[in-house]
């Protein structure tokens, strides 16, 4: 949540969650239309993917799509894991009452105007993030362009582990290994799925599948990428993923 909001404290950037609208203001609007479609409900994710693959250099569109899914994804899945390890219960975060605006970065891009919450189970998990907002999500991006289920579930996975990852090292530094704790068997239990199963691998959670940054001006490996080396010199371990 955010502190700023809530009156309580945690790590922050992708994990905070806005209780009122932004003072910045901007155009917010529920995921709900998003997930919709219809009445010009995917332009505001066109809009975003041309922003982001603009700002990237990307060579091709579905570039730009895959690193903004990443950080939607990431931010769905922070927001409901944070709470969810540090307090034992995260925000029923339904797309009607979580407003979303592409045109801002965190925490401004998302402000939750709910009241109700949920028990940190792996099955509340899964329905709130995975099935509520994941699948309708990737079935908005699908919409958009040309563009892998395997790199978007493959990006789920990646932001999933990246949220563990990050909650992890603020609650050891913290001192709070129980939520350390509960957020890795939450983690593991969300993994034991089908579309997430296999996304990542090993004890470092390295991505299968690559989200495609490297392939822009500027980009490089991720920090869990699945390649050793970029694709085109011939050191990588395995040809890119879809």
């Amino acid at each position: 949540m955010d502190p700023e909001t809530s009156g309580t404290s945690g790590p922050g950037g992708f994990f905070a969650l806005r209780t009122a609208p932004p003072p910045t203001g901007g155009d917010h609007r529920p995921l709900a239309r998003l997930y919709g479609g219809g009445d010009g409900g995917d332009a505001p994710l066109h809009a975003r993917v041309d922003r982001v693959a603009a700002r990237l250099g990307a060579p091709e569109r579905r570039v730009g799509a895959s690193v903004a899914h990443l950080g939607l994804a990431a931010r769905l899945w922070s927001t409901a894991l944070g709470p969810a390890a540090l307090h034992g219960r995260f925000p029923a975060l339904g797309p009607a009452d979580l407003h979303w605006d592409p045109a801002l970065g965190s925490p401004d891009d998302l402000w939750w105007g709910g009241a109700d919450t949920r028990p940190a189970t792996v099955a509340a998990l899964r329905e709130a993030v995975q099935e509520a907002h994941l699948v309708p999500l990737h079935a908005a991006f699908a919409r958009d362009g040309r563009i892998s289920p395997r790199l978007l579930w493959g990006n789920a996975g990646s932001a999933l582990a990246g949220a563990l990852r990050e909650l992890t090292r603020w609650a050891r530094a913290h001192g709070r290994p129980a939520a350390a704790e509960r957020a890795a068997a939450l983690v593991q239990g969300l993994f034991d799925h089908p579309d997430l199963a296999g996304t990542v691998r090993g004890p470092a959670l390295r991505r299968a599948s690559c989200c495609l940054y490297y392939r822009c001006p500027s980009g490089g490996l991720c920090g869990d990428c699945v390649f050793d080396h970029a694709p085109g010199t011939g050191l990588e371990r395995q040809p890119p993923a879809p």
